[in-house]
């Protein structure tokens, strides 16, 4: 499994690399087809825009000399081309050049196209007898706008006018480059969203692996603590039994009565690690049922503390109460409630060192009940802090081995504190301890 991951991680992402050079390898040939497709269009408009302003050259004035008896010689009706057609300016405003080229560009599916349009007299297109009103800017700019495109104004739908060209219609299209991406908007847009969700399912792959494989192990060690925790009460109750079933125990009551009472508190032991499991299958459920009650918090942590007084005397510790709480009353789940502060003193006991010290502090304010639990233990590291309420998680212990559990007490409290919409936050430098912070909601002051 470790080593299959990484392999399908290399593959994934070689073929969303793969899938991006071939997007642009893409975008960059239809760049290219839609810039030239452009230009053929543009062309064909301005060919279409000349056609027309061609007629209305070709319809200026001629010049016809009368017929007279004495000139036998020259043929009847001969006509001679005006000296020079009339100019487009004579005919046309620099409003109705640009809507025809509009209207022409429309026609070839260029509505979105800016253009400057300009007519130049014949042979000098430094003349300009028309132009738009951003023409020369345009002209002016190499880098990003089309390099003028030359239609000559044709004036050969009249036989008696020179065919040479008289004048010249010059169209700039400005920011080129950018309009063309710009009529590509929705392709470049749908592409990007398409690799986005190919990027995002990868991701969310690969995390809900790597998620899978951290469960894997974790149920892995759950299940090892779990069989470690059962299997020591049972051999304790197994030898038990053997001790018993001995004719000289069975004549000493004493005895008997001191290997029955190992069975009745490894059984009890037993027990203990059966409900935990339970309580962790409802939790997962979210089948916790509350049975709320209001409850004074100061008189539960001293019977929950006084649980401790053994362990604590082992371990030459002790645990200080500062009640302080003038308002002590919560509606809560008097077994839950309790449970929850039994986990937090019973954290703070497991994981303390020699001569530990554990003070228990409430205090309340306006709103909330505040439990304040500081130990002296070997505190915990920022990751640990950020992980302490997951389940199964169990934080490492260092040089005390003697830390046994399945990593749900946290997970619990948590549960349990959220259930009656508190909260609660960790304080914990590594080698000196921890402080545990909680805030319940205030019940009825009694």
């Amino acid at each position: 499994m470790k080593k299959i991951i990484p392999i399908i991680i290399v593959l994934i992402a070689l073929s969303i690399v793969g899938v991006i050079i071939i997007q642009l390898s893409w975008f960059s040939n239809l760049f290219q087809v839609t810039q030239e497709s452009f230009i053929d269009k543009v062309d064909k408009a301005m060919f279409d825009v000349t056609q027309e302003l061609g007629k209305q050259v070709s319809t200026g004035p001629l010049m016809r000399l009368q017929r007279k008896p004495q000139l036998r010689l020259l043929p009847d009706n001969l006509n001679f081309p005006a000296v020079k057609p009339p100019a487009i300016s004579e005919h046309y405003t620099n409003t109705e050049i640009y809507n025809k080229v509009r209207k022409a560009m429309d026609k070839q599916g260029l509505k979105d196209l800016d253009f400057e349009f300009a007519i130049t007299s014949n042979g000098d297109d430094n003349i300009l007898e028309m132009q738009s009103k951003n023409y020369i800017e345009a002209s002016m700019d190499s880098t990003h706008s089309l390099q003028p495109r030359v239609m000559a104004i044709s004036t050969e739908s009249n036989p008696v006018i020179e065919s040479t060209a008289y004048e010249q219609l010059w169209v700039i299209i400005p920011e080129f480059k950018t309009q063309i991406w710009k009529s590509l908007t929705w392709m470049v847009a749908g592409a990007f969203l398409f690799t986005v969700i190919v990027i995002a399912a990868f991701y969310l792959t690969v995390k809900t692996m790597l998620v899978q494989r951290k469960l894997s192990l974790i149920k892995s060690d759950f299940i090892n603590n779990m069989t470690h925790e059962l299997k020591t009460p049972l051999a304790t109750i197994s030898l038990a039994v053997d001790a018993v079933r001995n004719e000289k125990v069975q004549k000493d009551r004493e005895k008997l009565q001191y290997f029955g009472g190992i069975i009745k508190e490894e059984s009890k032991r037993m027990n203990k690690h059966v409900e935990t499991i339970l309580q962790a299958g409802l939790m997962e459920r979210q089948d916790l049922k509350m049975n709320l009650s209001f409850l004074h918090v100061n008189e539960i942590i001293k019977k929950v503390t006084d649980n401790f007084t053994l362990q604590l005397q082992q371990k030459k510790g002790k645990i200080e109460l500062l009640l302080n709480a003038s308002n002590d009353v919560v509606l809560a789940d008097e077994t839950h409630f309790t449970n929850m502060i039994n986990n937090l003193v019973d954290n703070a006991v497991k994981y303390s060192k020699e001569n530990p010290l554990i003070r228990i502090i409430t205090h309340s304010t306006s709103k909330s009940l505040v439990i304040k639990i500081e130990d002296n233990g070997i505190g915990m590291s920022k990751e640990t802090v950020k992980r302490i309420f997951e389940k199964f998680y169990r934080a490492h212990t260092g040089n005390v081995h003697n830390v046994k559990g399945f990593g749900l007490g946290m997970s619990y409290v948590k549960t349990i504190i959220d259930a009656m919409k508190g909260r609660i936050r960790v304080d914990s430098t590594l080698g000196k301890g921890s402080t545990f912070i909680v805030e319940v909601p205030l019940g009825k002051k009694q």
